[in-house]
């Protein structure tokens, strides 16, 4: 296999920032392919359970907001980040803004809710 200098200076250098920052940590250092790189994760267990946690919250509001026969849901999504929910999408009028935010916080049992909701009067912008 006929490899330029210069890709095998630059592999040689991250096989060895590599292997010093394994050994660094107490970490044993075990050898990859060149063209191989680490494609794992480690997630620990605190950030699998915020996540759990934050998928929870996200359906409850979601359920939370399409089971309210006042409010038309369709057009806002729901997501979850440490807990704060972030409303994002449309409504078609201030007071259906105001009753996202409230159904929202409701639902999250008094957590924060940011509003990233436009008002579209009329169904367009």
């Amino acid at each position: 296999m006929n490899i330029p200098s210069a890709k095998k200076l630059f592999s040689a250098n991250l096989v060895a920032g590599l292997a010093f920052s394994a050994l660094g940590a107490g970490v044993a250092h075990t050898a990859f392919a060149q063209e191989s790189l680490p494609t794992t994760a480690v997630i620990s267990a605190t950030q699998a359970r915020t996540r759990a946690l934050d998928h929870q919250l996200q359906t409850k509001v979601e359920n939370a907001l399409l089971s309210d026969p006042y409010f038309y849901s369709a057009h806002v999504t729901v997501s979850v980040k440490n807990g704060t929910v972030f409303l994002e999408g449309f409504v078609f009028s201030d007071w259906d803004l105001r009753d996202a935010i409230r159904i929202a916080t409701k639902a999250s049992g008094g957590g924060r809710v940011v509003d990233n909701l436009t008002i579209e009067i009329g169904g367009r912008k």
